[in-house]
């Protein structure tokens, strides 16, 4: 069955860097677009970032631009999340899913899972 295990989020201070991972597996990684949402307490989940199938495009949420580089690794059924200058707000839950570049929006191949918890706090 799919599944999508991310990992890499932690408790970081203000200004510092994480790197998030989700590994792929139960479906054909390199035949979809990926993206990462995240969920903060209290507020709609959001699309932070998306890349196309071999990582020619890239977008980008305005609140990340400059900050976040999504990349992904077909060899390895990998995408990352590389996130830089951390601010408190960027505290959510993050998750992977594949991604649908023309209607931008998820594509539902399993239930959104655990994600990964990221704290920006000093």
């Amino acid at each position: 069955q799919v599944q999508l295990v991310e990992s890499g989020g932690g408790l970081v201070q203000p200004g510092g860097s994480l790197r998030l991972s989700c590994a792929a597996s139960g479906f054909t990684f390199s035949s979809y677009a990926m993206s990462w949402y995240r969920q903060a307490p209290g507020k709609e989940r959001e699309l932070v970032a998306a890349i196309t199938t071999i990582g020619g495009r890239k977008k980008y949420a305005d609140s990340v631009k400059g900050r976040f580089t999504i990349f992904r690794d077909n060899a390895k059924n990998t995408v990352y999340l590389q996130m830089n200058s951390l601010k408190p707000e960027d505290t959510a839950v993050y998750h992977c899913t594949p991604y649908n570049w023309a209607t931008m929006t998820r594509i539902s191949l399993s239930s959104w899972g655990q994600g990964t918890q990221v704290t920006v706090s000093s």
